[in-house]
């Protein structure tokens, strides 16, 4: 059991140190590859040329590494070598070609581990020149040629050109060096040949010079076509013809040749020995004849011509009038204009009208007469002598249509005062047709239209919606009488003047919580839109198109933010927009509410009025409480008419003093008054109409005492109307 372990374990250590020495053998890197051209990139033909691969490796171990070398040329490989050696590999191109010319790369291929260098272009020049060889020199016409063309050393995909003088002959592609070719020569004589070739280098190629060149002879045969007509002048239409094609020499064997008979591009007859034909002669027919001999690619030929007169020409057919109308007379003539009176008289040549069935009835000699039908008919004149038969070009009859009475509109819209376009038309009527536009029967203008899509079309300018009805138009395509249409009907639409603006109620009586209503007016044609407007907002307040020349617009409630200056405007389809006056609108207080501050206005009256009488009542209950004494005066009777006078003159109102004796308490230091008292003046004033007998006297004064204990009061004085005298007191 120990003994078997300890072989295990030898195993192992060996296979392990085994490993790391295979792996140290393994580790390695390609650190460049490049490749380069000996002795140059651009060399000339015949030069031995070497492609050096270096490559620079990096490995660890000491064992050599095997390598795999590739040698590519435009993407394709062209050498591939394996070695275990460091050393660069060489890749000899000896005598260099124009075909190893192209890109070259270098590969290193090291246990899978790949690096490629970068192209190298080899530029080889120079071409070997070709050399043309002939198997016969001298050959008869048609019999074939071998010939030979060489490019001594050159290699790759060639091109050889087979040339005679300047013309090509043959081509061929061939991967040697030398291309055979086989070709014949048709004419007889001398022909110079030579060749050149091309090395096809892709993407380039290269040419070569050219050959030497070869003459051949070549001999021509015996044997030649041969044609006859009879007759062969003074041919007329109609004459037989007879022609024969036939070969000059027997000898040679017919399955060698073919013979063909043919007049311009049709063929006539064919055979191997003779071809024969016969034909009627026609001026219309090609005059040229041709017999043809082919041998294989020999071909010769004999031509004649012959001239063929008329008999007769060919005939015209004819109409009059030149222009007809439905259901009119029209009348078709044929005739041949030129016929040849020495083979025909005039009575022979005949002529129908094509087709036969007709509506029209013959009149004389070519000569058809009826009336036209409703629609287009083709017609064909056939003349006819001897058997010959010609026919006229086709002439078509396209019967007029009576133009019908126009109607007469208007284009768009019709707006007083701008430009209205008047359209005149009719349902049927061949062109062209000329219409005119009338204004009470006095032409203003023609158009002429010449092609369907076309219309008559006027314009006019009217100053009244009444002038609209006095234009017409009329048509004509004739030289009947021309139709004349209605007189124009047609809705006229007047601009808008004179624009309104309405406001119900009166605008001194708008007030807040009213119904208010903007009535727009104008003058024109409706339909109107009416748009309304306050300063300040640049959108309308309210739009609306009418049937009338009026509108309104409604504010149910007013209120102050309704105040402002209103404006309306207005269009219709004459497209001016007018615009009103502005009204300025200004919202009152309500009349409620107007009442309403008057009653509280009123009752704050009151209630001052009330304040002041219970004032005025507590001073004069503090006034009854004092002692009271009161003077009077009255004027002297005597004086009593210059008072009066004086009243009268200074209208001055009566004058009433009453006396308030306030007591005092006493002072020593002041002086002792003069009574004990002093006397305070007030003057009331009364009305001078207050009185019956305000003439009795001017005025009273009453004086008013209140004796006190004090022994001193203070004294005030008021001097009224300059009074010095006071009045005694009464008792």
């Amino acid at each position: 059991m120990g003994l078997l372990l300890l072989l295990t374990s030898s195993l192992l250590s060996s296979y392990f140190q085994t490993g790391r020495v295979v792996n140290a053998q393994r580790l390695f890197t390609i650190r460049e590859i490049t490749l380069s051209i000996e002795p140059s990139p651009d060399v000339t033909r015949d030069t031995n040329v070497t492609l050096r691969c270096h490559a620079m490796v990096s490995s660890s171990g000491q064992e050599p590494l095997s390598r795999e070398y590739t040698i590519s040329k435009d993407g394709n490989t062209v050498y591939t070598k394996t070695s275990s050696s460091s050393e660069d590999l060489l890749y000899p191109l000896p005598q260099a070609r124009v075909s190893n010319s192209g890109k070259y790369k270098c590969q290193i291929n090291i246990e899978g581990k790949q690096l490629t260098s970068s192209a190298k272009k080899l530029t080889v020049t120079g071409l070997s020149q070709p050399i043309l060889r002939l198997k016969n020199g001298v050959v008869n016409e048609g019999e074939e040629i071998k010939a030979t063309c060489e490019a001594p050393g050159e290699t790759g995909s060639l091109f050889f050109f087979f040339y005679e003088g300047s013309k090509e002959i043959t081509e061929m592609q061939v991967s040697s060096a030398q291309a055979e070719a086989k070709f014949r020569l048709s004419s007889a004589g001398f022909h110079k040949i030579h060749c050149d070739y091309t090395v096809l280098v892709t993407p380039d190629s290269f040419k070569s010079e050219r050959s030497n060149t070869v003459t051949v002879s070549v001999k021509e045969l015996s044997i030649t076509p041969v044609l006859e007509i009879f007759p062969l002048y003074k041919i007329y239409e109609g004459d037989l013809l007879t022609i024969s094609c036939t070969i000059t020499d027997s000898r040679y064997n017919h399955d060698t040749f073919h013979l063909y008979l043919s007049q311009g591009t049709n063929l006539l007859s064919n055979g191997d020995s003779k071809v024969n034909h016969s034909m009627i002669a026609l001026a219309k027919d090609p005059g040229e004849f041709e017999c043809r001999l082919e041998m294989g690619i020999v071909v010769k030929v004999d031509t004649k011509t012959v001239t063929v007169t008329e008999l007769f020409s060919v005939p015209t057919l004819t109409m009059s009038p030149a222009e007809v109308f439905q259901k009119e007379y029209m009348t078709l003539t044929c005739r041949s204009e030129m016929f040849a009176s020495e083979r025909l008289s005039k009575e022979e040549l005949t002529y129908t009208l094509d087709p036969p069935d007709s509506h029209l009835i013959q009149k004389g000699t070519g000569v058809f007469s009826g009336r036209t039908l409703s629609n287009d008919f083709n017609y064909t004149c056939k003349a006819q002598a001897k058997g010959i038969v010609k026919h006229s070009k086709t002439l078509t009859v396209r019967p007029k249509v009576s133009v019908s009475t126009p109607r007469i509109s208007v284009v768009g819209r019709a707006v007083v005062d701008q430009s209205i376009k008047i359209l005149c038309q009719s349902d049927a009527g061949s062109l062209p047709i000329n219409y005119t536009l009338l204004r009470d029967f006095t032409e203003l203008s023609t158009v002429s239209v010449k092609l369907p899509f076309q219309q008559a079309v006027f314009t006019v300018r009217i100053s009244s919606p009444a002038e609209i009805s006095k234009f017409m138009c009329e048509a004509k395509n004739s030289q009947r009488e021309a139709p004349l249409s209605k007189r124009l009907n047609a809705t006229v639409i007047v601009p808008l003047t004179h624009p309104t603006l309405t406001v119900i109620p009166n605008v001194a009586e708008i007030s807040e919580g009213d119904h208010l209503f903007l009535i727009c007016g104008v003058d024109g044609t409706p339909p109107v839109t009416f748009k309304w407007y306050q300063v300040g907002n640049e959108l309308p307040l309210y739009t609306t198109t009418a049937n009338l020349n009026h509108s309104n617009y409604q504010v149910p409630l007013l209120s102050k933010e309704h105040s402002g200056t209103y404006h309306c405007e207005a269009i219709n389809y004459a497209n001016n927009v007018v615009r009103s006056d502005p009204v300025v609108i200004e919202v009152r207080m309500a009349l409620w509410k107007k009442v309403l501050i008057g009653g509280f206005c009123l009752l704050a009256g009151v209630v001052l009025v009330v304040v002041l009488v219970l004032c005025f009542k507590s001073k004069r209950v503090k006034v009854d409480k004092a002692e009271v004494s009161v003077w009077s005066r009255r004027p002297p009777e005597s004086d009593a008419g210059d008072d009066e006078e004086s009243s009268v003159e200074t209208n001055e109102p009566d004058v009433e003093y009453t006396e308030v004796v306030h007591p005092q308490p006493v002072d020593p230091d002041r002086a002792p008054l003069r009574k004990g008292t002093d006397t305070v003046y007030s003057e009331l004033q009364n009305s001078p109409h207050g009185a019956a007998d305000h003439h009795d006297y001017q005025g009273s004064v009453e004086y008013a005492e209140l004796n006190s204990e004090q022994p001193e009061i203070n004294h005030y004085s008021t001097d009224v109307n300059n009074y010095h005298d006071l009045p005694e007191p009464v008792d």
